[in-house]
């Protein structure tokens, strides 16, 4: 099966390969013989209902500072492909919620991956919250009452913004930290949207594992540790990527996410857990596979690459 592929993404020519989840996609999205097309969301237009996407053939190769080579732009109909994959970085603001808008005017004709009305529906820090039990303790709010509460409650928290990524502005806060009052001022000010407040959990210092799941079932996985003096674990961050096998616990979080994962057409997640509690259900941009690879595990572009085509020959 030879597919036609855009790939929506951030800048193609900046991204750092070595790390990259959407290029280890394209590389074997090419050596399959898939044709690969780019462009960045600046580039999507609608008009009288129908999508348009100015367009650049692509050949990529795993040579860093040389990755790609891009042909001529081309303005076309997003449903002229086969497959969209949908994997600008967040954050999750309105220009992504948009592009979500406009990518299920040619889901499911062209498939798109992930689902886009289930990327916008499920952000990563709310759709966690349907498995409560699986999660350390968590209040969203942006109302100061409600975190003295569970502050009170909980002792040691983590504050950080419901739509933020990377590890940005995560801060911990101990009970008797005197900083809370101006970090309540600074995320008013900042943040308009409410904020994600959760009990401290001491064992991120043995790492935050990020696990795979293709199409609701467990692919892979990267134990991230932090780096000395850090509370975040985001490789960005300084977290050391390192092998790891699954508890029996985690397993069992993968196995009670798998069908809503599989029902919203989520085909390349990324769960997040910290002493056996899942903290984030990435579905916007996950990463991980390329660590996952070079640290001896499984061929998760591969994996997500044969679940895609199956589902391209079933229509």
């Amino acid at each position: 099966m030879t597919l036609n592929v855009a790939v929506q993404m951030d800048p193609i020519d900046r991204i750092n390969i070595a790390g990259d989840s959407t290029f280890a996609l394209l590389l074997e999205a090419q050596a399959r013989g898939h044709a690969l097309s780019y462009y960045p969301t600046d580039r999507l237009a609608m008009r009288d209902g129908e999508v348009y996407a100015t367009v650049q053939p692509i050949s990529v190769r795993d040579v860093a500072g040389d990755h790609v080579t891009m042909g001529e732009k081309q303005r076309v109909r997003l449903d002229s492909f086969d497959v969209v994959l949908m994997r600008q970085d967040p954050p999750f603001d309105m220009n992504y919620v948009t592009a979500t808008h406009l990518l299920e005017r040619v889901h499911p004709k062209t498939l798109v991956v992930n689902d886009p009305g289930h990327v916008r529906n499920a952000p990563e820090k709310i759709f966690v919250t349907e498995f409560p039990d699986l999660m350390p303790p968590t209040l969203i709010t942006r109302d100061l009452e409600e975190i003295k509460a569970f502050r009170a409650e909980q002792g040691d928290i983590v504050v950080k913004p419901l739509y933020g990524n990377g590890g940005a502005a995560v801060f911990r806060l101990t009970g008797d930290d005197l900083n809370f009052g101006s970090l309540y001022d600074l995320f008013a000010t900042t943040f308009r949207e409410a904020w994600v407040v959760q009990k401290f959990l001491p064992e991120v210092s043995d790492g935050d594992k990020r696990i795979i799941l293709v199409d609701g079932v467990f692919a892979g996985a990267v134990n991230r540790v932090p780096s000395a003096g850090d509370l975040r674990s985001n490789m960005v961050r300084g977290g050391v990527a390192r092998e790891t096998d699954l508890s029996p616990r985690e397993r069992e979080i993968c196995e009670r996410l798998g069908p809503a994962l599989r029902e919203k057409g989520l085909i390349f997640t990324g769960i997040d857990v910290i002493g056996g509690n899942l903290t984030e259900i990435n579905v916007t941009s996950p990463t991980g596979i390329r660590a996952i690879r070079r640290l001896g595990g499984p061929d998760i572009a591969a994996m997500i690459w044969d679940v895609i085509e199956a589902k391209r020959a079933a229509r």
